[in-house]
């Protein structure tokens, strides 16, 4: 009895997590942190590509083993031309031990974009609560296409098949640019 109002509990718990994250098709905050070297990274800077998003921590043990495979797909995106692009925001962890781990994960996994969430704002601003793995991604056009978290090792394979799909999809229109203000506006 025990174990069964456990499972219906961590059901709930994970009903409630997908209930706040941002629907498909929702438009995503633009923000997507700053890189070690201080370079601002917007989904708008990123247009027209398939975006993957990992939240992750040095301490997620699940998230370290999924970054090699979302470097992978990275660097065979890279390699053949496909809009792909994977922005690591490391999440909640001290500048110092992002700092650190970002030296030593970049040369091993070229091609990502690694960015610092410190507060957990930019967590927060998908709708989630720190529950880590947490994945984003974002169709062509920058619409959210499908928010996973909490999955386990033995889903990398769809999801790598998601991701795939997603970069099939046909290219979307430049964005506008904005338009100037009518002349004699001040």
């Amino acid at each position: 009895m025990r174990k069964t109002l456990l499972v219906l509990w961590v059901m709930l718990a994970c009903g409630n997590l997908w209930a706040k994250a941002l629907p498909p098709g929702s438009v995503p905050p633009d923000d997507l942190g700053k890189t070690l070297a201080g370079q601002q990274v917007t989904v708008a800077n990123l247009h027209g590509k398939v975006v993957v998003i990992s939240f992750w921590a040095t301490w997620c043990g699940y998230c370290m083993k999924e970054m090699p495979v979302l470097a992978g797909l990275q660097a065979t995106a890279n390699e053949r031309g496909y809009p792909l692009q994977v922005v690591e925001i490391n999440y909640e962890e001290d500048h110092r031990v992002f700092s650190r781990a970002t030296h030593l994960l970049m040369p091993k996994l070229p091609g990502l974009i690694m960015t610092w969430d410190r507060t957990g704002a930019l967590n927060k601003s998908f709708g989630l609560d720190g529950t880590l793995p947490t994945m984003i991604m974002l169709h062509r056009d920058g619409t959210v296409a499908d928010v996973r978290v909490g999955y386990a090792e033995d889903m990398l394979d769809s999801l790598a098949t998601e991701i795939t799909n997603l970069m099939n999809e046909p290219a979307p229109p430049p964005l506008a640019a904005a338009a100037p203000p009518p002349s004699g506006a001040h």
